[in-house]
């Protein structure tokens, strides 16, 4: 395993270093908001230290970053394959256009999560995130799953306003104890099926294996999934197949 302290070292001289070490495992100390980090990369294993900056894992192609404090804007930001790993929150645009790959956050997760995220052919994008996000979660949503499950939240509404604006495929799920009211006309909403709990369920029990927590109570509990709304859908942008 190769350390590099990071400190006050510019983000392009970090990450000139970065892709010049040949080990696996790499571990960052004291990030003080590089930018970039792990972007493009492929079978590595990245353990952060401090506060990576924006675009933490842009474009990843299959690696491990784990970040032991908050991350900045545009985490995972097109991603193809990979986990990102975060103990604590993460800020705005996360998960922007992914189509690939599984991004943990423990804490909460900025406006405009997983906006423009898209299944793509064998590739299925998934977001998990512990406690709330802000507004516009799933904006444009074409694909994957994005789970929320409000741990902290007293079984209040998880997410901010226009929750799943424009949203055409994918579904977002949320942890709460009422239907959630006030949605976007492109949204339905609807208590999870057992089969649609079943679906998740694997991402609960990763979450918890990452983060701590009791993985069978949190499934134990009601979620409501979004999914689009084929009758309401922008239809001159984009094509739905029912």
């Amino acid at each position: 395993m190769t350390t590099v302290q990071a400190n006050l070292t510019y983000y392009k001289q970090l990450n000139e270093q970065l892709r010049q070490i040949d080990d696996t495992e790499i571990t960052i100390e004291n990030a003080v908001g590089q930018r970039y980090l792990g972007c493009g990369s492929s079978g590595k294993a990245l353990t952060i230290h401090g506060t990576p900056g924006n675009g933490l894992g842009q474009y990843l192609n299959g690696s491990t970053i784990e970040v032991f404090g908050n991350a900045q804007e545009a985490v995972g930001d097109t991603m193809n394959d990979g986990d990102i790993i975060i103990h604590g929150s993460a800020g705005d645009a996360c998960g922007y256009g992914m189509r690939g790959g599984r991004i943990f956050i423990q804490g909460d997760c900025g406006y405009r999560g997983g906006i423009h995220m898209k299944a793509y052919q064998d590739h299925f994008p998934v977001v998990v995130i512990g406690g709330r996000a802000g507004s516009f979660l799933g904006e444009y949503q074409a694909g994957g799953l994005i789970l929320v499950l409000g741990i902290g939240q007293d079984g209040a509404y998880p997410a901010g306003n226009f929750c799943g604006t424009g949203m055409h495929g994918g579904k977002i799920v949320l942890r709460c104890d009422q239907a959630p009211a006030g949605l976007p006309r492109q949204v339905l909403v609807s208590e999870a099926s057992p089969q649609e709990a079943a679906s998740f369920a694997p991402y609960i029990d990763d979450f918890c294996r990452l983060f701590g927590g009791d993985a069978a109570a949190l499934k134990a509990q009601k979620y409501y999934v979004l999914s689009p709304n084929p009758e309401a859908g922008y239809h001159q942008l984009y094509t739905y197949e029912s």
